[in-house]
């Protein structure tokens, strides 16, 4: 898992193999977004469509991973993304979106 792009692998006769997306490429964005209409979209297409949603398009999420939401620097990473973000019951960070 990246932060701006990921990919998946598996081996195939002792070697290891990148999976390819549904575009063909070996790599896809690490973007997911809940479009307008409730549809979830992963990669491209979620990256696509984020300049019309930002508020429901997750990106960067990996800045976040091992923080807790009160750490000095996470407020100033919260106001750099669109998405709306939220303290977790553990005091950790999640997307604004669990909620709903």
């Amino acid at each position: 898992m990246g932060t701006t792009n990921s990919a998946m692998a598996i081996v195939r006769g002792g070697e290891p193999a990148i999976i390819e997306n549904a575009e063909g490429a070996r790599t896809t964005p690490s973007v997911v977004a809940i479009s307008k209409t409730g549809e979830r979209l992963v990669g491209l297409l979620a990256k696509r469509q984020s300049v019309t949603n930002p508020k429901n398009t997750v990106y960067q999420i990996k800045r976040f991973i091992g923080h807790s939401f009160d750490e000095p620097g996470v407020e100033k990473d919260r106001k750099m993304v669109p998405f709306e973000t939220q303290k977790s019951a553990n005091g950790g960070i999640e997307d604004g979106s669990a909620s709903r």
